[in-house]
Parts: structure tokens; C-alpha cells; sequence
């Protein structure tokens, strides 16, 4: 099948002399969530919510000797959003990705353009892919690769738009963002090295002049270990600087993960994560000790459910997250994932309440259909504490649980190559 990208890369392909690459797919993703206490407890004489959202890609992508080109248009949905006789869509196609690549020699290459960032595990820049929008970056991109060791250099300044005047962000991201990372190789061993400068704009809504950007710095590494049958990790970062509300950052994580492969088929998993927080669950007397995973895929990491990081539990009491787990691959078109939580907060909540929050059981199903379509499901459900009822600030006795099935399909519609 030729759709209009293809067709587009098609000539792009013929008229070049040197080798070129075409390749043009695509990608749908209805989920079906069922949600009883996601992301917070459930609070009484309210009903469950039920919905299915879609993701639709259309993508493309072009490489010769000199660049490569990659465009990522995608239309996000809820299935009832727009009327069946509409006259026009409620949300429109937006631009997930665009950027082009110059290779500048063998080893040095430029990327610009609005494109994915991520790395290592995804614990502080990551595509959060589950989010069906997920997340992209507009940014510059200085990239050196030689044999086993890669470094990235990035940088981005962000505004709401042209102006003559001025350069205050009104929009809630970041204002300017630069990081470096580095990455060795060895046989088993890898070893990152991240540096992330985070400008956020503040605003003083009395005092224009007053307006500034205020800077914080992440630094820290990431290392696993891989043997036949054992595998490590480790992740230790940093915060300081100043948050937006111009209180000192003085903050930390550290995660330790191993896991044993009992066989080809069978792995069990065991570790934990301690980011630091604030007593009573607020910064104080200038000093701001929450460590926040800015823009990792949050939802990848302390229970599926979604009750820390992710768009909540900012400057808050931090958290303790110590877990088992195991991935079985039941056949060739299947496996299981399963994990439970026992959560902590790390500073302590008040005089009133103990530290402990709860438990989370997270079991996933996956069903290879074909190499084109994958089919995943999933139930979780939060057994909360006292602990957990006083950071949500809900008493009420209800159980907290969710469900939800998922059908992705890549199909591949164009794809060409010219020596």
C-alpha cells in the first residue's frame, strides 16, 4: 500500500543518487481501563470509571549517507468524543515527532526536531509510552558514538510563541533544559553518567521584574550487570539547585534491582527504590529534600496504578518502594508478569501516622497474535494503610483496583531501499 508518505519518500528515493532508505508504518492502540481507585483511593457514594482511548501513528521515515528524516503524526481519542455525524474532530492531529538528523562524520551527528528522549532505564528522561499521547521533546542534539562508548549533548529553550517583546513561559514545562550523558560498554557490565540543568519559569504575578528562571541540576548514574543467569541494576541521582518555588533541592534516589533467570522461560525479580522526601509531606524553612523523576516514564516504575510520580506526589514525603516480581513466558506467544509493592513513605508523614502506606499487586498478560498485533491485559489492585489514607487524605473503606486490556497494531505499509 502507498499512502501519501510513501509516494512523498518514494520520489524523495528515486531522485537520490547515494544510498537510500524508505520506510512508512503505522500504528492503532485502543485500550478498554476500568478504574476504582487509580491513582487515588476511591472515595464513597462515587461510581467506577470506564472508558477506551485509542492512539493512532501514522509514521515516516527517511535515511540516506548524508541524513535521516522521521515524522510521527498521531490523533489521540476517547471512543464517543466526537459525534458519529461530526462536522468536525474534537482534537485534531498532532505532531508526536519531527526531526531530521545530519551526519556530520562517522562518528558525530546533529539531531533537531520535536523527537522522543530516552535513556538508559527511563527513569529520568523516558518516552512514557503508556500515556497514549506519550511524551517528546523539542530539542537540539549533539550525539558521538566510537566503538562502545556514546555521548549525548541536549539542550532546548522553550516559548508560548513569537513575540517582539520578552521571553517569559506561561505554558507548564519546562523553560530551558540541557543535559549531557554519557554511556561505556563493557562484556557485562554498562555504566551511564547523566548531568540535567532544569530551568522553570516563575512567575510573580505582583512584580513582572521579578520574573526568573530557576534552576535545578540532576546528576547520577545508572549501571547493570548481566551474566547468563543474574542480572543487576543499580540507579543513584541527585537533586539540588533551587525548585520553583525558590526553596534549596537537597535530594536523592537510589534503586538496586536483581533478578535470576531459573530458566530460558522463568525469572524472578527482587528490589527496591528509596526516593527522599519531606517531613509532613511539605518543603520547609527554604529546604526542599523531595526527589522528583522529572521525565521518566513514572509509570513504569512503584506499582502500575499510578499513586506516585505520576502528575502527583511532588514535594511530598518521598517513598520507599520495596518489591518482588516474576516473568514467565508460558509459550511462544505468551508470558505473565507479575509484581507486588510494599510502600513507605520515606521522611515522616505526621505525629499521628506510622510510614507504612500499603501494598500493590500487579499482574500483566501478553499475547504475541502476530508480529504485527500484540494483545496485553492487566489487573491491579492497592491494599492501603493507615499511612496511605492520610497522604490521599481519604478515611473512606473501599477496595481500590483496576483493570484494563490493550490491542496494538504496527502494520508495516511501505518500505523500500536504493543502493
Amino acid at each position: 500500500m502507498k499512502s501519501v508518505f510513501g509516494n512523498l519518500f518514494l520520489f524523495l528515493l528515486v531522485s537520490s543518487g547515494a544510498t537510500a532508505q524508505v520506510k512508512v508504518d503505522a500504528e492503532l492502540r485502543p485500550r478498554f481501563e476500568y478504574l476504582h481507585g487509580f491513582g487515588t483511593l476511591f472515595p464513597d457514594y462515587t461510581d467506577a470509571a470506564a472508558f477506551i482511548s485509542q492512539r493512532t501513528r501514522l509514521n515516516a521515515g527517511y535515511s540516506d549517507d548524508t541524513m535521516e528524516f522521521y515524522l510521527s503524526l498521531q490523533d489521540i481519542r476517547v471512543w464517543g468524543d466526537v459525534p458519529q455525524l461530526n462536522l468536525s474532530d474534537r482534537n485534531g492531529v498532532g505532531l508526536h515527532e519531527a526531526w531530521g538528523q545530519l551526519r556530520l562524520s562517522p562518528k558525530f551527528s546533529l539531531k533537531l526536531g520535536r523527537q522522543v528522549v530516552d535513556l538508559d532505564d527511563q527513569r529520568i528522561f523516558g518516552g512514557v509510552d503508556w500515556a497514549q499521547q506519550a511524551r517528546s521533546h523539542d530539542l537540539a542534539l549533539v550525539k558521538y558514538v566510537k566503538d562502545r562508548f556514546s555521548a549525548n549533548l541536549g539542550a532546548a529553550f522553550n516559548q508560548d510563541g513569537q513575540s517582539l517583546t520578552g521571553t517569559t513561559l506561561t505554558t507548564e514545562t519546562y523553560k530551558a533544559m540541557q543535559y549531557l550523558w554519557l554511556h561505556r560498554d563493557w562484556n557485562q557490565f554498562k555504566l551511564s553518567a547523566l548531568f540535567l540543568n532544569n530551568g522553570r519559569q516563575f512567575i510573580d504575578t505582583a512584580d513582572e521584574a521579578k520574573n526568573e528562571t530557576r534552576y535545578s541540576q540532576t546528576l547520577g548514574s545508572h549501571m547493570t550487570y548481566d551474566s547468563n543467569a543474574i542480572g543487576l541494576m543499580g540507579n543513584f541521582y541527585y537533586q539540588t539547585g533551587k525548585d520553583i518555588n525558590d526553596n534549596n533541592l537537597n535530594a536523592y534516589l537510589l534503586a538496586i534491582e536483581a533478578n535470576y533467570k531459573v530458566d530460558n522461560d522463568w525469572t524472578l525479580i527482587l528490589g527496591s527504590e528509596l526516593q527522599s522526601g519531606n517531613e509532613n509531606g511539605a518543603p520547609s524553612d527554604g529546604k526542599n529534600k523531595a526527589f522528583f523523576p522529572l521525565y521518566g516514564t513514572n509509570h513504569k516504575f512503584n506499582g502500575l496504578m499510578d499513586y506516585f510520580y505520576v502528575g502527583n506526589h511532588a514535594d511530598n514525603v518521598g517513598l520507599f518502594d520495596l518489591y518482588i516480581g516474576t516473568s514467565l513466558k508460558t509459550s511462544e506467544k505468551t508470558g505473565f508478569n507479575l509484581r507486588i509493592h510494599h510502600f513507605s513513605a520515606a521522611a515522616e508523614l505526621s505525629s499521628t501516622f506510622v510510614k507504612e502506606l500499603g501494598l500493590e499487586a500487579d499482574l500483566v498478560f501478553n499475547y504475541n497474535f502476530s508480529p504485527s498485533v500484540n494483545i496485553k491485559a492487566g489487573y491491579s489492585q492497592l491494599f492501603p494503610s493507615g499511612g496511605m489514607q492520610a497522604l490521599k487524605n481519604n478515611f473512606d473503606d473501599n477496595a481500590n483496583y483496576w483493570g484494563w486490556a490493550m490491542v496494538t497494531i504496527k502494520p508495516v505499509l511501505f518500505t523500500d531501499q536504493k543502493e
